[in-house]
């Protein structure tokens, strides 16, 4: 077990989300083993997403921009686990990592944010949304193709500060994090899944390990929420079949009723001119299956070109 003297490394990236998510799972370790708070040190990590804000992630080279100086810290040593927003993670890790341990699933859903009331659907013909995700961004397109879309990187603080200097009239944040910050209070509408599908993994954590780190693995064993293994096992097949990325708009949920995994996905054009949707339901086992065969269907359906820029 680790102690005050040689406490467990906890790597994050540094926004006042990635801490609080640190926490959480420092939290859940120290309940489980009745250990204290000296026993582990929270370090934090600057990655390339987080250092570079002017330009789009699109450009930037997809999903690992968040977690790859994190993982190098992994496998060097430097740090004993690794804490990401699941959203954010590439379905496939380095040699020598591991990702089996997830923390219970906070909300999945998207919040819309707005200086007018009402939703997105209330906008003026012309407003400007600011976004980073092209999910969101196709997704809105699709729906309010009269609207501008602006790029709108940074945590959640520095999204809510541009709102209000006026780079854009609304945006969009994850209710998940707004719950982990504690800082709802009412500022985001919330979206069901039926209007706005989620991206995958949203509102989930995960915790990544060296593979021949036994005394680790033990460790997280006792903090692992099966269920939204199962979830995410689904969704993650999905996205893998896609060989989705930061370039494509992928959105999947995965929920679960008894025995049964229901799987929704859905894959847009970059402008939002066309959605392709699907949806699935069988044993919770053959998730990743599901996740798999829907994805075939839905790339059957699209044809070559489907996520080609225009």
């Amino acid at each position: 077990m680790p102690t005050p003297s040689e406490p467990l490394k906890i790597g994050t990236r540094g926004s006042p989300l990635a801490l609080a998510q640190a926490r959480e799972t420092r939290r859940r370790l120290m309940a489980a083993f009745d250990l204290p708070e000296g026993a582990f040190k929270v370090v934090v990590i600057s990655t390339t997403g987080d250092r570079v804000q002017d330009r789009p992630l699109s450009e930037l080279g997809g999903k690992g921009l968040f977690t790859r100086e994190i993982e190098d810290d992994l496998l060097s040593g430097a740090i004993d686990i690794a804490v990401h927003s699941m959203k954010d993670m590439p379905v496939l890790q380095p040699d020598g990592l591991v990702l089996d341990c997830y923390l219970p699933r906070e909300d999945v859903r998207d919040g819309f944010v707005s200086l007018s009331p009402g939703g997105f659907d209330d906008l003026a013909k012309g407003a400007v949304v600011g976004t980073s995700s092209l999910r969101r961004k196709a997704q809105l397109l699709h729906r309010r193709p009269d609207l501008q879309v602006v790029e709108f990187r940074g945590n959640v603080q520095t999204r809510m500060r541009k709102l209000n200097e006026g780079v854009a009239e609304a945006t969009f944040l994850a209710m998940a994090g707004l719950n982990r910050l504690g800082t709802d209070d009412g500022v985001a509408m919330a979206i069901e899944p039926d209007v706005m599908l989620p991206a995958v993994a949203q509102g989930a954590i995960g915790i990544e390990r060296r593979l021949d780190d036994g005394r680790v693995a033990d460790m997280l064993a006792a903090i692992h929420h099966v269920e939204t293994g199962q979830r995410l096992a689904a969704e993650r097949a999905f996205l893998a079949a896609l060989d989705g990325s930061c370039e494509t708009p992928i959105a999947a949920l995965a929920e679960l009723d008894g025995k049964t995994l229901r799987l929704r996905g859905e894959i847009l054009r970059t402008d939002g001119s066309e959605a392709l949707a699907d949806e699935q339901s069988g044993p919770i086992e053959d998730g990743a299956d599901i996740g798999r065969e829907m994805a075939a269907r839905l790339l059957a359906r699209a044809g070559d070109g489907f996520f080609d820029w225009r």
